[in-house]
């Protein structure tokens, strides 16, 4: 790999291993169902529309209307998109 995560661990391994036997959705929504609460899937899929609509060029007040998220988290999600590990520009690429 490349890319050093500073949060890199063998438990994360794992788990992002783990993910990536997924292999249909189906296999997502029973993995997420059983490791997530309904509220962390929930907040997983708002903030990847978040990153979505701010990379539509999408005004706050917008993304906060359509997404209920808050503030803080439209800010959280824009200095990612920005300044962090490109996750979300990658995979916002592939879902297009």
């Amino acid at each position: 790999m490349a890319y050093e995560s500073k949060f890199q661990r063998d438990d994360i391994d794992e788990l992002f291993d783990a993910i990536l036997t997924l292999k249909d959705r189906e296999d997502c929504y029973r993995f997420f169902e059983d490791i997530c609460t309904v509220h962390e899937i929930h907040a997983l899929a708002q903030r990847l529309q978040v990153a979505k609509l701010l990379s539509m060029k999408m005004t706050y007040g917008e993304i906060e209307e359509i997404t209920t998220a808050s503030t803080a988290t439209i800010s959280r999600i824009n200095k990612c998109l920005s300044y962090g590990a490109d996750g979300y520009k990658r995979v916002l690429e592939r879902l297009k």
